[in-house]
C-alpha cells in the first residue's frame, strides 16, 4: 500500500462516461478480472451510474470501482457484476465499503439480494462476499451460474452464482 493512503479520504460517486477508459485501465490492473471493451465500461460508467460505483482520491484518481445493476424482472437483485480496488488503496475494506454505499442509494432502495458470479479461484471475491453476508446477517448461497464446458467450451473457469439475502439497509 502506498505510504499515506491511509491519511488521503477517498470520495464515492456516480461513474459517467468520461470515467470509461480510467476503469478499463484499473480493471485490466486487478487480475483475475475480465477486462472487457473499454466501450463495455463506457457503457458501465453511463448506462448502469445509478447501480455502479467509483471511489477516487480526492485529487481525482480512480481508485475503485464497482459495476453493478439490477437485474431485469427481479427488482428486489443488484447484480455485482465488477469490483476492481487499485493496488495503492487495498487493505482498507474499499470494496465492502463501496458495495455498502451502493446499497444505501435509492436506486438500490426496493433490493434485498446481492448475486455476484465468482470463479473457484478469487479468493478475494470470495473473501468480500463473505464478509458482506456476515456484516448484513444475511445468508450466503452459492451454485453454478455458467459451466467452464456447457457456457464455456473449455475457455473459461466456471462461474459460481453467490446470493446474499433476503437483506435490510
Amino acid at each position: 500500500m502506498d505510504k499515506g493512503m491511509n491519511s488521503k479520504k477517498i470520495v464515492f460517486s456516480a461513474p459517467s462516461a468520461a470515467d470509461g477508459m480510467a476503469i478499463h485501465q484499473l480493471v485490466a490492473s486487478c487480475p483475475p478480472l475480465d477486462t472487457n471493451s473499454v466501450y463495455c465500461n463506457l457503457l458501465q460508467a453511463s448506462h448502469f451510474s445509478d447501480t455502479s460505483i467509483a471511489a477516487r482520491l480526492v485529487d481525482g484518481e480512480l481508485v475503485g470501482f464497482v459495476s453493478g445493476y439490477v437485474i431485469p424482472n427481479r427488482p428486489d437483485t443488484l447484480f455485482v457484476w465488477q469490483v476492481a480496488v487499485s493496488e495503492k488503496a487495498r487493505g482498507q475494506g474499499l470494496a465492502k465499503k463501496m458495495v455498502s454505499s451502493l446499497l444505501e442509494r435509492s436506486s438500490c432502495s426496493g433490493v434485498r439480494f446481492i448475486e455476484t458470479s465468482i470463479t473457484a479461484t478469487n479468493d478475494g471475491s470470495w473473501a468480500l462476499f463473505r464478509r458482506l453476508s456476515d456484516q448484513l446477517s444475511a445468508s450466503l448461497e452459492e451454485s453454478i451460474l455458467f459451466d467452464k464446458q456447457d457456457h464455456f467450451k473449455g475457455q473459461h473457469d466456471t462461474e459460481h452464482l453467490v446470493r446474499i439475502g433476503p437483506i435490510t439497509v
